[in-house]
């Protein structure tokens, strides 16, 4: 990344409260950019995020909503203009991981994976059009997961979703290409964060080539790429960062 090449520019994120939205919000910071952060409803935890962005260079503000909620997107989208008078990029991280075999996962609990990590996106994307085609530089980036190439047990709703969101990156690289709005995929794989109902089976037992998991920052670092001036080539496409646990 160049030294603060997003200063004046603006960046809404959601699911930005910790992990890796934690870190991709404080290296944007630290490139000069505006973060509007978003949380579920964890004010304090999204704050903590606010603070490591102005402390790395950036500005920053929390927004609340519950993406299970299909107003919210545009809520998010209307406040980010509203405050910082721009969008250049968006950066879609928000989702929930839980575990259950399929004959123990009501439609409930699909319906509300779904909602919070692919249709939430859909509706992210209806409302940023209009002002990412207002940007010289707009980026559209979701963040996927390894699994959706390899498969695991006992998360049938969110490999699904983590799938879906392949396929609609590359409509929207479709759509969108003529007004040079990228729009790619990040997939990490391997990642050393902290979860709430532990650590999946898959991610205790695979390896990968450079016998080590991953962290934050290395996954922040592919999305500011893709968000920077470097790759405007760069569209439609799902990078695997995973250590070479997955090759495709």
């Amino acid at each position: 990344m160049k030294d603060r090449e997003f200063t004046d520019r603006v960046v809404l994120l959601t699911g930005a409260s910790r992990n890796i939205g934690r870190a991709i919000a404080t290296n944007f910071g630290a490139g000069g950019a505006s973060v509007m952060i978003h949380a579920n409803s964890d004010h304090a935890a999204a704050e903590t995020t606010a603070e490591a962005v102005r402390g790395a260079g950036g500005q920053a503000e929390v927004i609340l909503g519950d993406l299970a909620d299909p107003d919210v997107p545009a809520r998010l989208i209307e406040a980010t203009i509203q405050r910082f008078g721009r969008l250049d990029s968006v950066v879609a991280n928000a989702a929930i991981r839980p575990h259950s075999p399929l004959q123990d996962t009501s439609y409930g609990e699909w319906r509300l994976v779904m909602s919070i990590a692919l249709d939430s996106v859909f509706l992210l994307a209806k409302a940023a059009e209009a002002p990412l085609r207002g940007s010289d530089r707009a980026a559209f980036i979701t963040i996927g997961g390894m699994t959706a190439q390899t498969g695991a047990s006992d998360r049938v709703h969110v490999i699904a979703a983590k799938a879906g969101l392949g396929g609609l990156t590359r409509a929207l690289a479709h759509e969108w290409g003529r007004a040079g709005i990228t729009v790619n995929c990040v997939a990490p794989g391997l990642i050393d964060t902290r979860r709430t109902g532990g650590t999946p089976a898959h991610h205790a037992t695979m390896q990968n080539v450079l016998d080590r998991h991953g962290t934050a920052d290395e996954i922040a670092g592919v999305v500011l790429a893709l968000a920077g001036s470097g790759m405007r080539y760069v569209t439609g496409q799902t990078l695997h960062a995973n250590g070479g646990a997955w090759m495709g």
